[in-house]
């Protein structure tokens, strides 16, 4: 707490006051909802919550001391509000690694928001999802309880010995009566109670934020949390999240998805078919086989676009390796058709479809901002897409970007519809894998263009059963797949003939260079002569 009492004694006495209030309120808090929890639930979650409550507050001391009297358009300013956001993503991030748990689950899911400050999403992503394993005599407990026969019942051979161990649960490697190789996925006991604690306080902690600084509003962000970590703690679902995923792919060749034996899964473990493998960006793998690396980031962007514009069920939470179905989300048919809408706005520069979808997902007022998220141009850009900003486009952007504020920030995020989110923070999950593959930022738009023009296909979407309305639907959806498709084609024509370009130009420095030699050759030899 040294830290926090330097702090407080620089601050004037009305946030004096209010860091008082704001740590009695959170134990008052704690107070009220601990009693619902046994006594090892109490203990835990009272040091687990007193460590998010000291951290919050010496975070917004900080901002509140830090930033003091200064004008929020100056460079002071801004170089100041840079370092304190350093500051207090170290502290969040040693706030993390000592609660564990949920705390890490949730630096992560923050760590993979485009939409925060980097100098948070840079220090959280350091959070690795690699905690010391439980007990096996806890996991022995668990699985015992759920499956309700003894171990020697049920396998043949259970290494105790996890082969993976996560914030949630950990995995073990056996094999069933039936000699069936298999994977375990235990969830460690108790966690349900702790996340409701944890979540609690988290919402609580986001409010008092909100009232220091009313511009900074993260409720959004802590319900998202929530309901993805619900997901994730219920074993049931996950599995039938991916026998949904095994059916929509299963005429894909490349997509395996492990079988689950439905006999020996609960809600708190989930028992798989084993298969093994390695992390889809694990280039010196990849290397090492020899295997093209921009053949396999075309496959997984072609495997989530697949996803998205077409089935409408999404895996939202891609890791190197595809396992865990946790973290799934049907998407809404109306929502996923005027995403794919987008996308077309998007490869034709339809300012004014972009504008009319925007003002559909709740943001009409940052609609020229939604091209600089998804296609990294600006609404109105004049260069090619595959080529990126122009100078000129870059330096007009800087500027406009200067003028947006943390409020517009936030009322953004607070606007976007919940399937728009995770496609957010998939999709920047997916460019960081692309991009460890080396894969031009091109391959993303071709191909996400690509798969929402099949989206937009009436054979993929038959919207009515009357005849006459279903025949004029399907004659506009013809339409606009071979609009979308051709602008794809001249797109793909375009970059080829650069390719090309650049190949003659390299060959003919190359014969210039042979040339040159050949010549040098000659002269000498008839010197000589």
């Amino acid at each position: 707490m040294q830290m926090s009492k330097q702090i407080v004694s620089k601050f004037p006495a009305r946030a004096t006051a209010a860091f008082c209030l704001i740590t009695a309120g959170g134990l008052s808090y704690q107070a009220n909802f601990l009693p619902y929890f046994s006594d090892s639930s109490v203990s835990q979650g009272f040091f687990r919550s007193s460590r998010a409550i000291r951290t919050i507050v010496v975070t917004v001391a900080d901002y509140k001391y830090s930033l003091h009297g200064l004008s929020k358009d100056c460079d002071e300013y801004r170089h100041l509000l840079s370092e304190v956001h350093l500051r207090s993503a170290k502290r969040l991030l040693k706030l993390c690694e000592i609660n564990k748990g949920f705390y890490v689950k949730a630096g992560q899911f923050v760590s993979s928001l485009r939409q925060v400050p980097k100098e948070y999403s840079l220090t959280l992503s350091l959070l690795q999802d690699q905690v010391v394993p439980c007990d096996f005599k806890v996991i022995k407990e668990v699985i015992i309880s759920n499956l309700g026969q003894d171990l020697s019942d049920v396998f043949t051979w259970l290494e105790e010995q996890p082969i993976a161990a996560a914030s949630i649960g950990q995995v073990h490697h056996a094999m069933l009566k039936n000699h069936q190789e298999v994977a375990i996925k235990v969830q460690y006991p108790g966690l349900e109670k702790k996340m409701k604690l944890d979540t609690r306080i988290m919402y609580f902690l986001s409010e008092f934020v909100a009232w220091f600084f009313p511009e900074y509003r993260f409720r959004w962000l802590i319900s998202e949390f929530t309901e993805a970590v619900s997901l994730e703690l219920d074993f049931v679902q996950e599995a039938r999240n991916s026998e949904t995923i095994a059916r929509n792919f299963k005429n894909n060749k490349f997509v395996r998805v492990p079988h689950i034996f439905w006999d020996f899964t609960t809600k708190q473990v989930l028992t798989m078919q084993f298969c093994r493998g390695h992390k889809v960006d694990d280039v010196e793998f990849l290397n090492g086989k020899k295997i093209n690396l921009e053949k396999v980031a075309k496959l997984l962007l072609e495997v989530f676009a697949e996803m998205i514009f077409i089935h409408g069920f999404l895996h939202g939470d891609p890791h190197p390796v595809l396992l865990d179905f946790g973290i799934c989300k049907k998407l809404d048919e109306v929502f996923r058709l005027e995403y794919c809408q987008l996308w077309k706005a998007l490869i034709l520069s339809d300012s004014k479809k972009i504008h009319h979808l925007a003002e559909r997902f709740g943001v009409g007022k940052y609609y020229r901002y939604l091209p600089i998220i998804f296609s990294g141009r600006t609404i109105d850009s004049k260069s090619v897409l595959e080529k990126g900003m122009l100078v000129e486009e870059q330096k007009k952007l800087k500027q406009d970007l200067k003028g947006l504020t943390i409020e517009d920030i936030s009322s953004f995020m607070e606007s976007l519809p919940s399937d728009l989110l995770i496609i957010l923070r998939t999709d920047e999950l997916l460019r960081s894998a692309i991009s460890k593959l080396g894969a031009s930022k091109w391959l993303r738009l071709q191909t996400y263009g690509k798969y929402a023009s099949f989206g937009l296909s009436p054979k993929l979407n038959p919207r009515s059963d009357l005849k006459v309305v279903a025949l004029y639907t399907r004659l506009v959806g013809n339409i606009e797949y071979i609009h979308l498709r051709l602008a794809i084609g001249v797109m793909n024509i375009v970059v080829w003939m650069e390719k090309l370009k650049r190949y003659l130009i390299k060959f003919r420095i190359k014969m210039s260079a042979a040339g040159k030699g050949m010549l040098t050759a000659f002269f000498n030899c008839n010197l000589k002569v």
